[in-house]
């Protein structure tokens, strides 16, 4: 049942404004839907939404994430919009320049303006 459904993620935000300003800003995109409470983007094969929560949000795990084709060129340009990235040397995870040389896949993470811990990957093709 659930193998052909859509999938969106939902982000928590505690000032609509500021988020919107980051993401519109920070990572070029533009909410196509706004209700009372939130709003709503759609990508290449996905959506996701941000509510307003007075809730805290965790950040201690990649709440959304998005696929890229190539990651020096994505973790580039937005850094040149002023985003910043987490550095992780842990076990299993080191970044190196903001990216990690996982198998599977290359990760790199960074917070929202409403403290939300987002990734970009890029599948490593054997």
């Amino acid at each position: 049942m659930l193998a052909k459904a859509k999938v969106a993620a939902r982000l928590p935000a505690k000032d609509l404004n500021r988020a919107r300003a980051f993401y519109s800003e920070k990572l070029g995109l533009d909410p196509i839907e706004q209700r009372e409470g939130g709003l709503r983007y759609v990508c290449a094969a996905g959506e996701f939404a941000i509510f307003l929560s007075a809730g805290a949000q965790s950040g201690t795990h990649t709440q959304m994430g998005w696929e890229v084709e190539d990651i020096q060129a994505t973790v580039r340009e937005l850094r040149r919009r002023g985003v910043k990235f987490e550095e992780y040397d842990l076990p299993g995870l080191k970044t190196v320049n903001y990216a990690s040389k996982g198998i599977g896949e290359r990760g790199a993470w960074f917070r929202d303006s409403e403290g939300n811990l987002l990734g970009i990957g890029q599948p490593v093709r054997a």
